[in-house]
């Protein structure tokens, strides 16, 4: 079994020993592997997987369901989406079974493994930790993203109107065909959607460069969910601000959570959000797709940060 590994700066990939299933876990055949900036970031150096997590990168894919251990809601056969912590760009993974979710009908394998860590990160963050009620405006920054694109819809769908912020006119023109009211360009700075605010919940990627007029863009009470740093970790708040708009910060990461808060999460989105695929209000982006020779090429696409939605390596 191959798994594509990082090694030294570049990807490589290396054969890897068979797990044996344990009870409860499901083996499959991955058919295709969603990139994530976490891989990026793993891939120079900057984010090594949890202790006990395998080095092959991928923390989503998509296959077949060949082996299960034990008793089980999937069969041998069953096409699945799967949310990990890695190893999804391999041949194969073998993953808890709670952890799974079916294809939603109609999506091709690409479209499948494009769901799990980005509609799973825009549902914990926004309408769980950031506890969005219909109605409330929400701030979705790197609108176009995986992650952007999986919000915006979610937030369509559910009652929420949103802005985002994002890299060029071409991306706010995608984000708002998926349901965005309006958005700005980072390189303008974001203190121009105060006019649209108050904002009651903001998903953050982006930390330092952004802090401050956080403070200004939301509104009493609001919620404000970190979950990266693209902008830097150092920042400086006015908390006098924070306190009197009684702002909650949360810091959020979903790959190093436990077994049974992605078993929960995961049950809480099928019941909630797969009706929404069933009916055509939430969809996959995907942006392109690469076969597994063209890793290199595929994080090279990640990073230029030129896509809307998702980079997706398939097998040949």
């Amino acid at each position: 079994m191959r798994g594509l590994q990082a090694e030294g700066g570049s990807l490589q990939w290396r054969e890897q020993p068979a797990v044996e299933l344990m009870t409860g876990q499901v083996r499959v055949a991955v058919k295709a592997s969603g990139l994530n900036r976490a891989d990026l970031l793993q891939k120079a150096g900057m984010y090594p997987p949890p202790p006990g997590v395998t080095p092959v990168l991928g923390l989503e894919c998509a296959g077949e369901v060949v082996e299960i251990s034990g008793p089980s809601r999937w069969q041998v056969g069953d096409r699945v989406c799967a949310l990990l912590a890695g190893g999804g760009m391999a041949d194969e993974v073998v993953v808890d079974g709670r952890h799974l979710l079916p294809v939603p009908a109609g999506l091709n394998w690409a479209e499948a493994a494009a769901i799990p860590e980005v509609f799973s990160t825009a549902w914990l963050n926004v309408f769980e930790l950031g506890a969005a009620q219909p109605g409330e405006k929400v701030l979705i920054h790197a609108g176009a993203s995986g992650v952007g694109t999986a919000a915006v819809q979610l937030c369509k769908a559910l009652g929420n109107p949103c802005w985002v912020t994002l890299g060029s006119e071409e991306k706010l023109q995608a984000c708002k065909e998926l349901g965005a009211t309006g958005g700005a360009l980072r390189q303008n700075g974001i203190a121009s959607l105060q006019s649209e605010g108050p904002f009651q919940v903001a998903l953050d990627p982006v930390g330092a460069t952004y802090a401050g007029d956080h403070l200004d863009l939301l509104g009493v009470d609001a919620r404000w969910v970190l979950i990266g740093l693209m902008g830097g970790r150092d920042a400086k708040l006015d908390l006098a601000k924070m306190l009197m708009k009684r702002i909650t910060l949360v810091g959020s990461t979903l790959r190093t959570r436990d077994a049974d808060y992605k078993a929960g999460l995961l049950a809480r989105m099928e019941e909630r959000l797969w009706p929404l695929f069933a009916q055509g209000k939430l969809k996959p982006i995907v942006a392109k797709t690469f076969n597994q020779n063209q890793a290199e090429e595929a994080f090279a696409e990640l990073a230029a940060d030129k896509i809307v939605g998702k980079v997706i390596l398939v097998r040949e």
